[in-house]
Formats: C-alpha cells, sequence, structure tokens
C-alpha cells in the first residue's frame, strides 16, 4: 500500500526580477518552412505577438540540471533523446522534492514545488529592438562555419539569436507545502543557488561557443500566508512579508533574508 503523504499549502514565496543577455541567446524551436537559404535553427518566439521568450521548462530544466550535478545525483531515468536525469521519491532528496518526480510507481510520484513562469521580454528591450536594423524582429541571425576535420569540407549554418543587451522578466513560485521550516530553508537557499550557478553557465543552446551567458537582478522577493490568498479582509502586513531594499540585488545577496521570509510563514 502507497505511503500516506500530506502536502499542506501554507503558503508561497514569490520571486521576481529580470534576466539579461550578455551574450546572444538561443533558445531553439522547429522550423515552420524550409527555405533555401533560410534560417537553420530559429528561436521560439510567441505565437501572437512574435516577439522571442524564454520558456519557463527552459530555465526550470536548467536550475534542475545544476542542481542535480552539484549534489552529485545519480542519472537513473532515460528522459528520450539520450538524455538521463535523476528521479527518485525521497522527499529527503532536495532535487526532486523541488522540482519534482514522475514516472515512479503508484503513490511515488512527487509533484514539483516550484513553478517557472515564461519570461518576456521588458517594455524597454521591446523598444530598443524594434530600433534595430537586423533583417529579423527583435533578433540577429549568427552565421558559424564548422570543418570537417578529415577532408575540411565546409557546413555553413545561420542560427537565430536574441541579441547581448535584451532584457527578460522572470517570475518563480516556491509553494510551501511543508511544516519542515529546515525543508522550506533549503529549498529556498538552492533556488538561489542554482540562478547563482547559472550565471557562471549558460541558458539555451550552443553555450559551448559563446552563448546564452545570462545575469539575474532581484526586484521581489516575498512571502505570502496562505491567507493572502481569501476573501476576508485583513491588514496587508498580515499576510504577505515584501523586501523592497532588494530591488536590483543579486540572488547571492538575496539569501540574507531567507531567515526573515521563512520565520514569517511559520510564526
Amino acid at each position: 500500500m502507497a505511503e500516506i503523504r500530506e502536502k499542506p499549502l501554507l503558503g508561497k514565496v514569490i520571486i521576481k526580477g529580470k534576466i539579461y543577455c550578455e551574450t546572444g541567446l538561443h533558445i531553439g524551436a522547429a522550423r515552420e518552412s524550409l527555405e533555401i537559404g533560410g534560417l537553420d535553427a530559429p528561436v521560439i518566439r510567441d505565437p501572437v505577438s512574435r516577439e522571442p521568450y524564454i520558456p519557463g521548462s527552459s530555465l526550470k530544466g536548467k536550475m534542475r540540471s545544476l542542481l542535480e550535478k552539484r549534489e552529485r545525483k545519480p542519472f537513473n531515468k532515460y528522459g528520450g533523446q539520450n538524455v538521463w536525469r535523476h528521479e527518485c521519491a525521497d522527499l529527503e532528496c532536495s532535487v526532486c522534492r523541488l522540482f519534482g518526480s514522475a514516472g515512479g510507481k503508484e503513490g511515488e510520484n512527487l509533484p514539483a514545488r516550484l513553478i517557472v513562469r515564461d519570461c518576456y521580454l521588458t517594455e524597454e528591450s521591446i523598444r530598443k529592438l524594434e530600433k534595430i536594423e537586423t533583417g529579423l524582429q527583435f533578433t540577429e541571425w549568427k552565421f558559424e562555419n564548422s570543418l570537417d576535420r578529415i577532408t575540411a569540407a565546409s557546413n555553413p549554418r545561420q542560427i537565430e539569436r536574441v541579441p547581448k543587451g535584451s532584457e527578460f522578466l522572470f517570475e518563480i513560485v516556491y509553494n510551501v507545502e511543508t511544516k519542515n521550516e529546515k525543508e522550506v530553508r533549503e529549498d529556498l537557499s538552492n533556488i538561489l543557488n542554482m540562478l547563482n550557478l547559472l550565471q557562471d553557465d549558460y541558458l539555451g543552446g550552443h553555450g559551448s561557443r559563446g552563448y546564452g551567458k545570462v545575469r539575474f537582478e532581484i526586484e521581489i522577493f516575498e512571502s505570502r500566508k496562505i491567507d493572502f490568498y481569501t476573501i476576508e479582509k485583513k491588514e496587508e502586513k498580515e499576510k504577505t512579508f515584501f523586501i523592497p531594499e532588494l530591488e536590483g540585488k543579486t540572488p547571492a545577496d538575496c539569501k540574507i533574508v531567507i531567515e526573515s521570509l521563512v520565520s514569517f510563514l511559520f510564526k
């Protein structure tokens, strides 16, 4: 018989800020059509506005991958396309507890505590990119050429990128689903640690060739008790803990307020 697990929703922690592209960024999408001389690797775009964006799954997946490596977790689950990842059903596992685990036996799946929204261009970036004449809307073409090491035959290709200097808005929501304060502190610390580590790694594709270097700035880091979402009238200060002086801080700077956020949730 599967173990009965409680998942009390005690509140949420909200992290918002900006992602700055310090080099060109490529998060790929399938080509809509085949054209002679066309792009070999287009970026993913919003189907309505046609603006490039960063899928929440791309940011979340990268954070999970970095945490798996840092915690030295075994890659025991085949995800297809020659990709392996770590999955287990242990609440003591910092990776699966935070990012979720699926495909196990009945009662052993762990829904993720972490929600990562899609990241869209800031209004300032949209205005700036609309003024740049690149031949593409909001993006640039990067022309590359690989050489066969034996025959010296060339293989030219055109890759679409979001240009350096572009800014995206990000939002991460952490569900407080445990009464264990230590777990919550560890989870929040890991979120900030992975954002910090990602700045010295890369986001998207072709990172080993210089793509995808990003920088994070935190603008909002707050905790909200579950009463925040009820319709009863209460003083706002009783339901949410907001730290305005964090605006523009790095993920590493924000670690000093984790204790205050957790103490507010459990007091």
